[in-house]
């Protein structure tokens, strides 16, 4: 039941098991892009991780979604109050979260270990918990990225409390990160921010006695305190008290280039309220697990990071590391649904037999499965080069790639989790769409993941960006070319030599772009990002599907490869209908239900299709 080929029938729904052992393209997938002492050592904690994620935070979850969090601004005499009122599961959730190492083994060495992790065990870890909470994601995701700023550009060490409390290992030690970027009148447009900042006068300090008690406690510059002033519109995790706010100085110049960043702490050490208004929850759709709300700052304590002006090149950090979270967040919804959508259809019957059994299902769970496996890969590349880069800021050609792939990973990956999301729904029939089927709110979930951090249009326009600034490509094309050089197997040879043929257009696309206007390039940046998704992905899948044979005498990977590059990169006739093309229904237990697959049946029956 818990190695291939899985009887999924003998489950009656995605909770109460393993999703680390289930899906052993996870697995793979770690192991490829993990450092090997690394994955070694994380391998057995991934596995309990799963395991405690779906036998514990799975129900959790669900009591989570049907009772989200209460805003309390003011107290019943009146005072400001800004408590948010959570289920206890909440509490429940987030501790066997944070105590797992999520966040703090990238920061500090674990035990077992004299040195921290890469940031791709977070990835790794944060897809996990994606199967059960996209939503409690965003604020371990934001806690990790306020602590990845801080280490990366407070060079004084001024925040060091604050960092050594968003990375600790303990529950009662532990602050949580938020980021306070989007303001009614900009959205995406982080340059038309109107929240200023002025600093605070020694002689205030004198007087403001919560100021100067954080400043003391915390050594805090008087240099460095200052009021901010503004409204914050869509503000996740809305009581951190490591929250990264913008804000412009005086006489700061217009734009991003004005605009400086602080660290915002919900409360002081002696436990008085920083003083900001919760105005008001949103009314979300989904991740009712986090609570989103307004905020008004009025005279709030905030702590410039760094040097001024330089806020939006910090907050950078951030959001590159926001984007890629994004993206194994929607990979691990898509995987839920995946899951949900094999052991309904392993046990429900129609007509005589389980609907896993008729041709049409069998070719939906493998183009889900096929599917699932080309946004994992894509976004496991990007975390690659984001861990590499963030290893050593030097690496040029790491930044290069994260920079590329990143943006890309987010804008495609959110909208297949929405796509998966919704025909796990219709899979279920009506129970799908009711909120006693965890699929209904994988769909809510699902709908945030193109706009949290950028939408596509956005998404798209950075690459763009990274293609002409950064010269891309010259790391780019080696990439692909790296991974389809060793494609010699002869089921594969072909099906290489079609993701060659669109390698090249690729090339023809950008030298074409970069002989337009900037107009023509915008309006194509798009589809772009979009030809790039395929052949990365076509070209790591067959590299993958090329190792499995030559390691382990497998074929199953060549299978689902050369499917993705027939749906997704080949133009056939018909739609398909002419080719005769029985793929789905052959092979359906060794995609699906990971089924060994000897390669010579790989040749013959792929020369056969």
């Amino acid at each position: 039941m818990t190695s291939p080929p899985f009887d999924y029938g003998a489950f009656e729904e995605g909770r109460h098991l393993n999703y680390w052992t289930l899906e052993p393209a996870l697995e793979r997938e770690a192991a490829r892009v993990y450092p090997e002492d690394e994955y070694e050592w994380a391998e057995p904690i991934l596995e309990s991780f799963a395991q405690t994620v779906g036998e514990t935070l799975a129900d959790n979850s669900d009591a989570i979604d049907e009772h989200g969090p209460i805003l309390h601004t003011y107290d019943k005499r009146g005072d400001l109050r800004n408590e948010v009122e959570y289920h206890p599961a909440q509490f429940e959730n987030e501790r066997l979260s944070y105590e797992s190492g999520m966040v703090a083994d990238a920061f500090h060495p674990p035990p077992g270990r004299e040195d921290p992790v890469g940031l791709l065990h977070t990835l790794t870890m944060q897809t996990v918990l994606s199967y059960v909470d996209a939503g409690l994601v965003c604020p371990v995701s934001m806690t990790a990225g306020a602590a990845l700023v801080l280490r990366n550009h407070d060079d004084e060490g001024l925040y060091d409390r604050f960092f050594r409390q968003l990375t600790s290992r303990t529950y009662e030690d532990l602050i949580q990160g938020a980021m306070f970027l989007t303001e009614e009148q900009g959205g995406s447009d982080v340059g038309a921010a109107e929240t200023v900042a002025e600093r605070v006068a020694v002689a205030d300090l004198e007087t403001a006695a919560e100021t100067a008690t954080a400043a003391q406690d915390g050594g805090i510059p008087d240099d460095r305190i200052y009021h901010l002033n503004g409204e914050k519109w869509f503000c996740s995790n809305i009581d951190g008290q490591g929250t990264l706010a913008l804000a412009r100085r005086a006489d700061a110049p217009d734009g991003t280039a004005g605009l400086s960043l602080f660290l915002v702490p919900h409360e002081f050490p002696d436990g008085d309220l920083n003083h900001q208004i919760y105005r008001r929850l949103k009314d979300k759709l989904g991740t009712e697990s986090v609570p989103t709300g307004e905020v008004e700052f009025d005279g709030t304590t905030g702590y410039l990071i760094g040097e001024p002006e330089r806020g939006f090149k910090y907050m950078t950090t951030m959001l590159n590391w926001e984007r890629v979270t994004n993206a194994t967040g929607a990979v691990g919804i898509i995987g839920r649904g995946l899951l949900e959508s094999k052991i309904y259809a392993a046990n429900r019957e129609a007509f005589g037999q389980t609907i896993d059994q008729f041709p049409l299902m069998k070719r939906d769970l493998v183009d889900m499965q096929v599917d699932f496996e080309a946004a994992l890969t894509f976004a496991m590349e990007a975390s690659r080069y984001l861990d590499r880069y963030e290893r050593d800021h030097d690496d040029r050609e790491a930044f290069k790639l994260m920079r590329t792939l990143v943006p890309v990973a987010k804008h495609r990956t959110a909208r297949m989790a929405i796509d998966s999301a919704s025909y796990a729904m219709e899979i279920q029939g009506g129970n799908g769409y009711v909120s006693d089927f965890v699929t209904h709110r994988l769909y809510r979930d699902a709908q945030v993941l193109p706009i949290w951090e950028g939408t596509s249009n956005i998404l798209s326009l950075d690459l763009l960006r990274a293609l002409e600034k950064e010269d891309a490509h010259e790391v780019l094309f080696p990439l692909i070319e790296d991974y389809l050089e060793g494609i010699a197997h002869p089921a594969l040879v072909a099906v290489a030599d079609t993701v060659r043929s669109h390698f090249e257009t690729l090339q023809e696309a950008l030298l074409t772009l970069a002989s337009q206007d900037d107009e023509y390039a915008q309006q194509e940046a798009k589809q772009l990002a979009d030809l790039l998704f395929d052949i990365v992905t076509a070209s790591i899948l067959l590299a993958k599907a090329q190792h499995r044979i030559d390691e382990h005498d497998d074929a199953r990977e060549g299978i689902v490869a050369t499917w993705f590059v027939r749906e997704i990169l080949e133009s056939t006739e018909g739609r398909g209908i002419l080719d005769g093309d029985t793929l789905p229904i052959e092979h359906f237990d060794a995609v699906v239900r990971y089924a060994p697959l000897d390669p010579g049946t790989l040749v013959a029956s792929l020369s056969a299709s």
